[in-house]
C-alpha cells in the first residue's frame, strides 16, 4: 500500500509557501515579525480616527480588541494556507467553532450537525444555542446529499461538517453536501483542523473553514488559539462583525508563537503523516484490531471521498478493537504505554492515546461493536511507538481475558 503523504500531498510546495507567508511589512528587513502588544491606538487627527473606525472590518488598527499587527500577519498566513480571502483569529479552537455558529444562526433558526462532532461543539448546541432558540438536528456523518436535503427546513441556516469526524473519522462527501445546502440558501461550515493544507475547503463548496491553531500550526502543545477563514466578502462582514461584538481577539504573543510554529508545519506534518500511516498499517494487521479508522485505509468510512478530495493524510486516527475486548482492557492498555501519553489534544510533537467514550460512536450507521481508541502520532521514532503498542496490546489481551 502506498504512503499517501509521499505521493500526493505536495509538502515541498507547502514548505516553500510557509517560508513566505506572514512576513512583516514594516521595511526593517527582519525575517520574522516582532510581537506587537497593545490596547490603545493613538491618532494624529480626527480624520485618522474616523478612517480607523471605518476600516476595522478591513483589519485596520483602531483598538487592541479589534486586532493587533502580529495577529493580522497570522491571519494573512492562515487565509493563504486555507485558500480563503479573510481570516479571523480567536482565543481557542472552540471559539473558532462557536463564533461562526453565532454569526450565521439566529433565534428560531435550525442547524444540521454531524452526530460524530467534537464533544464541546455538541455541548454548545445543546446548551447555549438551545437557550437562544436555535434547534439542532444531529445527522449521521455519512448522510448523502438526498438525505441532507430531506433534513433541511425553511428555518435551516447552517449545515455544519467535520471531516473526518473527531473520534470515528468518517470522511464526508463535502462537495455534494455543500451543493445540496446552497440550493436552499444554507451556509456550510466545516471544522477543517484535521485537513489543514491537505483539504482545500473553498474549492469544495465550504463557506466557512474552522481551524484549531492549537494543533498543527503551533505544533508544540503550548498555546490555545483558533482561526476562522472565509472566501466571500459578505460572509467576512458577517463574521467580522460578530467577532468584534463578542470581543474575540487573539493574544499577540500566541499569534507570534503560532507564526513561528507555522514555519516548520510542513516538515512536521509530512513526517507525522508518514509515521501515522506506517503505524496504522501495522495495527491493521494485528488480530486484536477489528478496524483501523484512518481515512487513507479502505476500511475507513468515506475513504473514497478522501481519495477524491484530499491530497494527503494527517497524523490522527482511530482504532476499533475486536468485540471480545473491553473498555476496561483498553483503559489498561493506554495506562501501560511508555511512549504514547494519555491526553485529549493532538497536532503537537508528542504521541497520544485516548479511549473514546462518546455515545455518538455507538449510535450512527457507521457504529462500532468493539471498544475504540484514538491515536495521535508525533515525532518519535515509529519503531519505538510500535514497540510501545506491542506491549500495550499484550496488556489489553491480559486485561480482557
Amino acid at each position: 500500500m502506498t504512503d499517501p503523504s509521499a505521493s500526493r500531498s505536495g509538502w515541498a510546495d507547502l514548505n516553500t509557501r510557509l517560508t513566505r507567508v506572514g512576513r512583516p511589512h514594516d521595511g526593517t528587513g527582519f525575517v520574522n515579525a516582532p510581537v506587537e502588544r497593545g490596547s490603545t491606538v493613538l491618532y494624529p487627527s480626527m480624520d485618522a480616527l474616523r478612517e480607523a473606525w471605518g476600516g476595522r472590518y478591513r483589519g485596520q488598527l483602531s483598538y487592541g480588541a479589534t486586532g493587533n499587527p502580529t495577529q493580522h500577519l497570522l491571519e494573512e498566513a492562515i487565509a493563504e494556507i486555507e485558500g480563503g480571502t479573510h481570516c479571523q483569529a480567536v482565543v481557542s479552537g472552540l471559539a473558532a467553532v462557536t463564533t461562526p455558529l453565532l454569526a450565521f444562526l439566529g433565534a428560531g433558526g435550525h442547524c444540521l450537525m454531524p452526530d460524530s462532532v467534537y464533544g464541546p461543539t455538541r455541548r454548545f448546541c445543546d446548551t447555549l444555542l438551545r437557550r437562544m432558540g436555535v434547534e439542532t438536528t444531529y445527522y449521521p456523518p455519512m448522510t448523502d446529499a438526498a438525505g441532507i436535503t430531506a433534513l433541511i427546513r425553511p428555518s435551516t441556516q447552517v449545515l455544519f461538517t467535520e471531516s473526518p469526524g473527531s473520534h470515528t473519522f468518517e470522511v464526508q462527501d463535502i462537495p455534494a453536501l455543500a451543493e445540496a445546502a446552497h440550493a436552499h440558501g444554507v451556509k456550510v461550515l466545516m471544522d477543517n483542523t484535521w485537513g489543514i493544507h491537505v483539504f482545500q475547503p473553498f474549492r469544495h463548496g465550504v463557506d466557512v473553514s474552522i481551524q484549531a491553531l492549537t494543533k498543527y500550526p503551533s505544533g508544540h502543545a503550548d498555546l490555545i488559539l483558533g482561526a476562522i477563514t472565509v472566501a466571500d466578502d459578505d460572509d467576512w462582514h458577517t463574521l467580522r462583525d460578530c467577532a468584534i461584538q463578542l470581543g474575540q481577539c487573539a493574544s499577540a504573543d500566541d499569534c507570534w508563537l503560532t507564526l513561528r510554529g507555522l514555519r516548520s508545519m510542513g516538515v512536521r506534518l509530512a513526517q507525522q503523516s508518514r509515521s501515522a500511516f506506517e503505524i496504522a498499517c501495522w495495527l491493521a494487521g494485528r488480530p486484536e484490531v477489528a478496524r483501523v479508522l484512518h481515512p487513507a485505509l479502505p476500511d475507513c468510512p468515506g475513504h473514497e471521498f478522501w481519495r477524491r478530495d484530499f491530497t494527503g493524510a494527517s497524523s490522527l486516527f482511530g482504532v476499533e478493537f475486536a468485540p471480545s475486548f473491553t473498555d476496561a482492557g483498553v483503559d489498561a492498555m493506554v495506562g501501560s504505554f511508555g511512549v504514547f501519553s494519555l491526553g485529549e489534544s493532538w497536532g503537537g510533537y508528542e504521541s497520544l492515546a485516548l479511549p473514546s467514550r462518546s455515545p455518538a460512536t455507538r449510535t450512527h450507521p457507521t457504529g462500532h461493536v468493539g471498544p475504540l481508541c484514538r491515536f495521535h502520532v508525533g515525532l518519535e521514532n515509529p519503531a519505538d511507538l510500535i514497540a510501545d503498542l506491542e506491549g500495550g496490546l499484550r496488556v489489553l489481551r491480559e486485561a480482557s481475558a
